[in-house]
């Protein structure tokens, strides 16, 4: 007998093309109709046929934002994905796949499972996701219903002929999942909310996106790179209806540009990039500083160096960010946890560059941008759009020194005034300037916002037990990961934080921290924010729980490290 309660965990496998992620998109959209709780997340190989690529999909009692290494159920679609996932496969999991894709493997839940053969029966081996879908109902003993509905939804344009051979599709694979579930015994329990909340189910990248059409985004440049060209796409299919102005530039070098010319032109510009494509930017962020041009920065996070693992995920880009462009000038790094969040930060980097004349920069990576949950629309927090632009007068001068460091901002065309800016040193007028007097006065200028900056700065979420002498710390997507692994320990010395602001980090955080033993953990291989930390704040890292492979933190290594925390 095979019981599984209130969390299971379900991975479709397959090749590039053979819609994986179609199975997983379908498979989540129905059962929170159902009322359940999903979070599913994606693992595929840079091509675009063949190759072994997988989805995982949780669904749980309880709202969960995190990987997990256990498969209780593994549906391949072909042998690959046997092969590729083998390490994964325990005594537990249930194998759903042909009998020719095991290949003579001595896999204890083998179920032959005549997939292709269903498809074709009910029409087109194209089926086989339709059929991958059902067999999950089947299996978890949810209603066929609202599946069918899906499928008329999706397939209406095709005709009623597809629609039909669809719902025949995931009939079969619907009274299989079900025959199969009574013959060997499966029982799943997982109960659905009593009153589902009003949510919505999205992708980390529609999350970024709501939040920059929320800020008033109406200017996005970029030259694709995965996983940061997802935004780029989101801003373009929804540009009419929210007069935003998208320009897939000739390069990366020309995507900054054009956003720091929008901006200057008084647009709230932004680019979305990755790591490698960033890196071609730097000269025009040191532009952007010392023109004191507002610009937000979006960049989806990828393993390097170069090319590296372009579909995977990492957490190494944070010190590109933090020292990227000549010279010293000010920024903000910030790092979302949560879709909500996203949604959240989008706002207030677009309010931070807008009123501190800076590049903010908003920290995602692919674990967080593909994968898919829902949040809860009283989650959602709006912003009011505030814009500080003035309107010039006759003796306007951009970079007019100030107690603060802040000149009043103008624009071209608002007013009388001319606003010139200049990439070199300059005086108040932005005329070229090699006085030693005034660059010491622009240099501190650039510099002084930081101070207010820094009293600003957010300061970390905290969750577990209150008073645990062990602090383990977090950032961006690590989130979920992490909250999820403290509540399994349920130990009293031990609780979490996380940082959704990585730069400039609030001193306050330095006296909380001052008598626990900190334990960080990233997805890079330094430890990139416990230096941070140490190098900002004099905080001391007793342990660094570091991945750099490509692949997110699981929650069962996430607590098998933290259990050796009573030994450190």
């Amino acid at each position: 007998m095979y019981h599984f309660e209130n969390d299971i965990s379900i991975v479709f496998g397959g090749a590039a093309g053979q819609g994986v992620q179609t199975i997983a998109n379908a498979l989540v959209k129905v059962l929170k109709r159902n009322g359940y709780y999903v979070f599913a997340c994606t693992e595929f190989m840079s091509r675009i046929r063949g190759g072994s690529n997988s989805t995982e999909v949780r669904i749980t009692g309880k709202k969960r934002r995190a990987y997990v290494h256990r498969m209780d159920f593994l549906v391949a679609l072909n042998a690959d994905a046997i092969a590729h996932l083998e390490e994964r496969i325990e005594e537990s999991t249930l194998v759903f796949a042909e009998r020719d894709h095991v290949d003579g493997k001595d896999i204890a839940g083998f179920i032959d499972t005549p997939i292709a053969g269903f498809a074709k029966e009910a029409g087109n081996p194209i089926f086989s996701n339709t059929v991958a879908v059902g067999l999950a109902l089947g299996l978890l003993g949810v209603s066929l219903d609202a599946f069918s509905a899906y499928l008329s939804e999706q397939f209406a344009a095709k005709g009623e002929q597809i629609v039909s051979q669809n719902i025949a599709a995931a009939r079969l694979g619907y009274d299989f999942g079900l025959k199969t579930a009574t013959k060997n015994q499966i029982e799943v329990t997982i109960m659905p909310a009593e009153a589902p909340p009003e949510e919505l189910l999205i992708d980390g990248t529609t999350a970024v996106g709501i939040g920059a059409v929320a800020a008033g985004s109406s200017f996005i440049s970029s030259y694709p790179m995965s996983p940061g060209t997802g935004l780029l796409t989101f801003l373009a299919h929804n540009a009419d209806d929210f007069n935003i102005v998208v320009d897939q530039a000739e390069d990366e070098i020309a995507a900054i540009n054009a956003a720091l010319g929008a901006s200057y032109a008084g647009a709230r510009a932004l680019v979305t990039t990755s790591g490698g494509g960033f890196a071609l930017m730097e000269e025009g962020v040191s532009l952007a500083g010392v023109t004191e041009v507002p610009l937000v920065v979006h960049l989806g996070q990828r393993p390097g160096p170069a090319t590296g693992l372009p579909t995977r995920t990492e957490q190494a880009d944070l010190n590109l960010t933090l020292y990227a462009g000549h010279g010293e000038f000010s920024r903000v790094i910030l790092a979302p946890g949560t879709f909500a969040q996203a949604i959240e930060l989008m706002q207030r980097a677009f309010q931070l560059a807008d009123r501190y004349q800076t590049t903010v920069f908003v920290l995602t990576d692919q674990f967080f941008l593909d994968s898919v949950a829902s949040v809860q629309e009283s989650d959602i927090v709006r912003q009011p759009v505030k814009r500080h632009i003035v309107k010039t007068g006759a003796g306007y001068k951009r970079y007019h020194l100030t107690g603060d460091g802040l000149s009043p901002r103008g624009v071209p065309g608002y007013g009388d005034g001319i606003v010139k800016v200049d990439s070199h040193e300059h005086d108040e007028n932005g005329h070229l300037t090699e006085n030693f007097e005034l660059r010491r006065k622009m240099v501190d200028k650039r510099l002084k916002r930081l101070d207010v900056l820094t009293k600003e700065s957010i300061m970390p979420e905290r969750f577990g037990p209150r008073g645990a002498e062990n602090v383990v710390i977090c950032w961006g997507s690590n989130q979920g990961v992490l909250e999820e692994a403290i509540d399994t320990l349920r130990r009293e010395d031990i609780a979490g934080l996380h940082f959704s602001q990585l730069f400039p980090l609030n001193p306050a955080v330095g006296e909380l921290l001052d008598t626990k033993n900190v334990i960080v953990m990233e997805n890079n291989a330094t430890g990139q924010f416990a230096d941070l930390l140490n190098r900002e704040l004099g905080v001391h890292v007793s342990r660094r729980i570091l991945k750099a492979i490509g692949e997110p933190f699981s929650v069962e290594e996430v607590v098998e490290a933290l259990e050796k925390v009573r030994h450190d």
